[in-house]
């Protein structure tokens, strides 16, 4: 085999790929063989045809066709690594000669993974925001830990207050009509959660249990679904009943209750520590990301549509996935939501470009610092996997394999390990 490459424009290149004749001879040989077994032809069982028969009874085309879907695939792979290209799309393949005897000559056009124009990287001046805890925050964590430890009162009788949780019977209609999704039985409804249309919890407030009521609202102008845009509509709501939380008081007792602290004050002096070392972690976090943004940012690469494009399929995929989980699909959001397929694509354009560029970046990095992961690192960091998991490194070897994927996991730790070089290169 031999290869030429031309680059035909940015980020494409053809290859002419030779192949040898005998090669070529052979795979039509056993193309011959296999449609003999599939075709039936006068005078020979299955199989046993003659090449010359099977040639005349098929035709050439039919013949030299299987003989090149033979073989294709596995040269054109050989003319990748030969020419050292890393293709990202599928190629545009054209038959330049085929015939038995003779070389065969194939011309495979194909986007490859772009060069990226690295900028400056090293002592990037990012500021670092300093990790800060508030006596405000201290008293909202503890407030989160009073309703966390809170006492569920179920009512069956008395007014829907503001924080309750109301289950409820409703029926909604617009000019007297019931409309599809307007209609539910036994929701639970948290009075103030604004996860309602805006009036409709303000309106049950002090209405009792047992109570039915008609509750109007207006659909805003912006509503996801479209018959529903800026429409009128009166609910009939029935209140079930009533969740109410009762919260303990904020003293020693609690402190006692819900933690080893014997008062509020050691209880609040560690809740400061926590909260201190979150933010801690989190303005590390901030300050890595800032890093690698600039950095990303100072790099320029041309991102080919065809990358793109696939990572947005993939992006779809794990929405779809996520929304499976929910008993939806993809088709039943976009009608839910008013979004076509396609405007949630050209939603997920950017983010899909800017994933792409800050993995090409990090890696031409990698490659220009001499950043790797021994097998070392890679098995301390599985070991430290499935410790978290609970099973065995051989096991998430095993897994990472059959899905294909130990490849892109080394590259996140190598992704990893760059980051923080850049951090202490900044």
């Amino acid at each position: 085999m031999s290869v030429k490459m031309e680059k035909i424009e940015k980020n494409t290149v053809e290859l002419e790929v030779t192949v040898d004749a005998q090669v070529f001879s052979e795979a039509v040989t056993k193309a011959a063989k296999n449609l003999a077994k599939r075709v039936n032809i006068p005078g020979f069982r299955k199989g046993k045809a003659p090449r010359s028969m099977v040639e005349r009874y098929v035709g050439t085309a039919a013949l030299y066709n299987d003989a090149v879907d033979e073989i294709l695939g596995a040269e054109y792979m050989k003319a990748v690594v030969e020419a050292g290209i890393e293709p990202v799309d599928r190629p545009e393949i054209d038959l330049v000669q085929v015939e038995d005897g003779k070389e065969f000559i194939f011309k495979a056009k194909v986007t490859v993974k772009p060069e990226v124009e690295l900028g400056a990287y090293k002592g990037l001046d990012i500021e670092k925001t300093a990790a800060v805890v508030t006596d405000e925050d201290v008293e909202e964590e503890l407030k989160r830990k009073q309703k966390q430890h809170a006492k569920v009162l179920n009512l069956e009788e008395g007014t829907v207050q503001k924080d309750d949780t109301a289950n409820i019977d409703f029926m909604g209609t617009i000019d007297g009509v019931p409309f599809e999704g307007g209609t539910a039985q036994g929701y639970d409804l948290v009075i103030g959660s604004g996860s309602f249309i805006p009036g409709f919890e303000e309106q049950l407030i002090g209405v009792q249990v047992g109570q039915e009521v008609d509750v109007n609202v207006r659909f805003p102008d912006e509503y996801h679904v479209e018959d529903l845009k800026g429409k009128d509509a009166v609910f009939k709501v029935k209140v079930n009943r009533i969740k109410r939380h009762e919260y303990a008081p904020l003293d020693d007792e609690f402190a006692k209750d819900i933690s080893e602290f014997a008062t509020l004050d050691e209880l609040k002096s560690d809740l400061r520590d926590k909260l201190m070392k979150a933010a801690e972690q989190r303005a590390e976090q901030e300050y890595k990301n800032a890093v690698l943004a600039k950095a990303v940012e100072n790099a320029h690469v041309e991102i080919p549509e065809a990358m793109i494009n696939n990572r947005i399929d993939v992006m779809l995929d794990d929405v779809a996935r996520n929304l499976s989980y929910q008993g939806l699909d993809l088709e039943t959001y976009s009608r839910y939501t008013g979004m076509s397929i396609e405007s949630m694509r050209e939603e997920l354009r950017p983010r899909a470009a800017e994933n792409i560029k800050t993995e090409l970046v990090l890696e031409a990095i990698a490659k220009a610092e001499g950043i790797t992961v021994s097998e070392e690192e890679v098995n301390s960091e599985l070991e430290k996997l499935a410790e978290r998991y609970q099973t065995t490194v051989d096991n998430l070897k095993q897994a990472l394999m059959a899905r294909g994927e130990m490849g892109a996991y080394r590259q996140s730790l190598v992704s990893e390990k760059t980051v923080n070089f850049l951090v202490e290169q900044a």
